[in-house]
């Protein structure tokens, strides 16, 4: 366990100076799909952030009391993925139940949040750093809030230069990739204050 890092220190941390997306750059082709639409986007990191939160709670408690204790370390990978894949199915249920426009919006990239390699990297981060329950918790909700934080960032970006002239080689795709570029750099101003580890 690492008892050094405060849980509300680590939530933060993993928002603004180890933010999950624009640190390490994991889960980033949903990131830049959706976030053409606010609505959509809110909508995106709100069930990333969910689903973050819940499968790294549901994984360490699979992994401390059945993988371990059973010396099945080598089935992590695979548990771990199954775990996320249900969580996202029951989600995507609910949100099917309560907002079908958003259902509708989100499209095929809500049952790839399974495959979100930001979702799964959140899991394996708490497992190297072999994070208590807490902390766990705390980092897979920093993590999502993080991430939810960037895509709403990026949407509301990306609506603004779409009113706004922007050179013709650099429409689309490569106002996008440099907007993420400086995004990330404002983030790194923040990696002084602490460090996740």
């Amino acid at each position: 366990m690492t008892p050094l890092i405060n849980p509300v220190t680590l939530f933060f941390a993993s928002i603004f100076t180890s933010n999950i997306l624009l640190s390490n750059f994991l889960g980033m082709c949903s990131f830049i799909s959706i976030s053409k639409d606010w609505k959509s986007s809110f909508g995106l990191g709100m069930a990333v952030t969910v689903v973050m939160t819940i499968t790294t709670a549901i994984s360490w408690v699979i992994l401390f009391y059945v993988i371990t204790p059973l010396g099945l370390e080598y089935l992590s990978f695979i548990v771990f993925i199954v775990v996320i894949a249900a969580v996202v199915q029951v989600l995507e249920m609910v949100i099917d139940r309560a907002s079908p426009a958003l259902y509708m919006s989100l499209g095929i990239f809500l049952p790839l949040i399974t495959v979100n390699c930001a979702i799964l990297g959140a899991i394996l981060f708490m497992q190297i750093r072999s994070y208590g329950f807490i902390q766990s918790v705390a980092f897979g909700a920093g993590s999502g809030a993080g991430w939810w934080l960037a895509i709403m960032l990026l949407a509301a970006i990306r609506e603004r230069t779409e009113k706004n002239p922007v050179p013709a080689g650099l429409k689309g795709p490569g106002i996008t990739m440099i907007t993420i570029g400086f995004m990330a750099m404002a983030f790194i101003g923040f990696s002084g204050m602490i460090a996740v580890q």
